[in-house]
């Protein structure tokens, strides 16, 4: 699960791969929470 996350952020630039993987964990989570 983690993999995939971090394979869409890396689309767009590297310097937002952390923030949007951060986004992603956190949106992913919730989902999976949910």
């Amino acid at each position: 699960m983690a993999k995939a996350a971090t394979a869409r952020p890396r689309r767009r630039e590297r310097k937002n791969i952390a923030s949007g993987v951060a986004h992603i964990n956190s949106t992913f989570n919730n989902t999976m929470i949910t």
